[in-house]
């Protein structure tokens, strides 16, 4: 954080690396981490879900359920209490609670940013945490938001949360098997009721904490700042999106969500690389599109295809990874006869607004702390 205030009068190779480290997450490929041959016990609850959607005529019903079983797999990448099964739950619960919330308060403007901006600070709060809990944290507002471009009634939210649920059911009982700790998942589910009771008295002791900061002005060396600075990006951006009136503007409030961290360096290298790759991906959906024919088999293929590629390369290259996660949803969601291109395009739009408003306040935070920085070693007059 103290490098963000000290950019002025660096050397020539300071100058270089600031510069190189905001492209790091485009450029810098990690090829050991590619997990290819390990991910595919990933995608086949998504195939499962995608399969008995097709089959019985609502393949709607089997996007959302594979989309719950996509995003509940990369929690097997993640870890809380030394368990890959822990943050899946987690993620399972607490995506179809915020699918139904979202759903619910989309009626009206106000509520859902509202809604947007606590669910915001409570992940910023999670990041103080073992990391699997911010990551669950970050999934139940990308769907909080995901929800919210589709409000519906209680019941119609109800039947969406199921369908998030069972098909991150799905992933974890699969995943389990797989990777053969089916016992462990037992005794975790045996547990869920005293991991309720565990996280209802983390988050009491986590809101006094935050409470007696804020009473004693002590917050500048807690995670306060950024989870007050999602806070506002989200309520910012969501209000954004509902004033744009297009169904898919929720990406701004995630992308922004998704490149916002700590670090100004750390913002725009994610920022940049989240652009680039959305707009590669949207390139080459294009070009698939113009040489196959979108027949519901080639589009559910399809977007296996991207789903596995993107569990496989999400640890090498976040540019490469926003590719083929760009492809995979805009397949996804051309299974609900979504026009692909016009997912691609407004994907792409979407995602170079929501970088740029996450850019903006994290430069608007380091502005501020310099004109607080440069007024505090001012002399004082007629001393």
């Amino acid at each position: 954080m103290a490098s963000d205030t000290k950019v002025e009068a660096q050397p020539e190779s300071a100058l270089h690396r600031h510069a190189t480290a905001y492209l790091t997450d485009t450029y810098v490929f990690n090829w050991q981490n590619q997990t290819f041959r390990a991910d595919l016990i990933f995608v086949l609850p998504v195939a499962i879900c995608l399969g008995i959607g097709v089959a019985i005529g609502h393949p709607a019903a089997g996007m959302i359920a594979a989309g719950g079983a996509m995003t509940v797999g990369f929690g097997a990448k993640q870890n809380i209490d030394n368990s890959q099964l822990l943050p899946m739950i987690f993620a399972s619960f607490g995506m179809a609670f915020s699918t139904f919330v979202g759903m619910v308060a989309g009626h009206t403007d106000f509520t859902i940013v509202l809604i947007a901006a606590l669910w915001g600070f409570g992940y910023g709060l999670l990041t103080s945490r073992e990391a699997g809990y911010g990551w669950v944290g970050q999934q139940c507002l990308v769907t909080l938001l995901v929800a919210s471009a589709f409000p519906f009634s209680a019941r119609e939210a109800i039947l969406r949360a199921l369908l998030i649920l069972a098909g991150g059911a799905l992933q974890v009982v699969n995943s389990s098997l797989a990777l053969k700790i089916f016992p462990q998942l037992l005794d975790h589910l045996k547990a869920l009721t005293s991991y309720a009771r565990a996280e209802q008295a983390a988050l009491r002791a986590a809101m006094a904490n935050v409470a007696e900061q804020v009473k004693h002005l002590e917050i500048h060396d807690s995670v306060m700042p950024y989870a007050l600075r999602v806070m506002l990006t989200m309520a910012v951006s969501t209000d954004i999106y509902r004033r744009m009136h297009i169904t898919s503007g929720y990406w701004i409030p995630m992308t922004a969500l998704l490149v916002l961290k700590p670090g100004l360096a750390d913002t725009a290298s994610r920022a940049i690389a989240r652009t680039v790759g959305t707009i590669a991906g949207a390139w080459l959906v294009s070009v698939l599109v113009a040489h196959f024919t979108p027949a519901p088999l080639s589009l559910a293929i399809f977007t296996l295809i991207f789903a596995w590629l993107s569990y496989a390369t999400v640890n090498v290259n976040y540019a490469v990874f926003a590719v083929f996660i760009t492809a995979y949803i805009v397949f996804l969601l051309s299974l609900a006869h979504v026009p692909q291109m016009q997912i691609a395009h407004l994907r792409a739009l979407c995602t170079a607004i929501g970088g740029a408003l996450a850019l903006m306040v994290r430069l608007i935070v380091i502005y501020r702390r310099r004109d607080r920085l440069r007024k505090s070693m001012m002399p004082v007059p007629g001393s």
